[in-house]
């Protein structure tokens, strides 16, 4: 996440008339505040894509307040699962874990959130996991939207063609399978999730 993607959260917010809300690009690994800054510390689809998710939530455990809270959530992609069964979506799933990894993230952060946080030296924490489904017209039609063009258009494309991972014409059945997968009228998916509540 960038300066672009803050800015549309700027915009957002200033639309919806939020005024006590700040956007910064900081390092989770070395976080710029000082001890003890926030009462509530929340990390969503984060922890999957650091290097060193334990000096994470140390840092997250740092500038929380004695008595706050830590959230986290991350996705688990062992546990994608979707109808009906192609091809294409099976060879997404093994490029982008292939993608992951070579970025040093961890694909099935969800499970393993909670050895996290005791690594981390959290002691008080709660683990559940929650999942997504999507399964209606419209949503099957964003998500399924959102993946045919990040294969093709995102920064996971020029890695996974350098890196002879996948050819263009690997790249373009996937995004061609998930508008398949879109508008298929029995087109269903779920995204499990693992989640830490850690009281500092």
């Amino acid at each position: 996440m960038g300066e672009e993607e803050l800015q549309l959260s700027r915009t957002t917010a200033a639309e919806r008339g939020v005024t006590n809300i700040e956007f910064r690009v900081a390092d989770v690994h070395a976080l710029d505040f000082p001890d003890d800054s926030f009462d509530v510390t929340h990390a969503h689809q984060v922890l999957q894509h650091v290097a060193d998710p334990v000096q994470a939530l140390r840092e997250l455990a740092r500038v929380t307040k004695p008595g706050g809270i830590i959230a986290v959530r991350d996705s688990d992609y062992g546990g994608f699962r979707w109808w009906p069964a192609l091809p294409a979506l099976d060879t997404w799933l093994d490029l982008y874990r292939t993608a992951a990894v070579a970025n040093g993230g961890e694909p099935d952060a969800g499970r393993v959130l909670l050895s996290w946080a005791h690594a981390a030296g959290l002691t008080d924490v709660v683990a559940t996991s929650s999942t997504w489904c999507y399964a209606n017209e419209e949503d099957r039609a964003w998500w399924g939207g959102m993946w045919a063009d990040r294969i093709l258009d995102s920064a996971i494309a020029p890695q996974l063609l350098d890196a002879g991972a996948a050819t263009p014409a690997d790249l373009q059945r996937v995004s061609d399978g998930w508008r398949e997968w879109a508008a298929s009228e029995d087109g269903w998916l779920s995204l499990l999730h693992g989640e830490i509540l850690c009281r500092v």
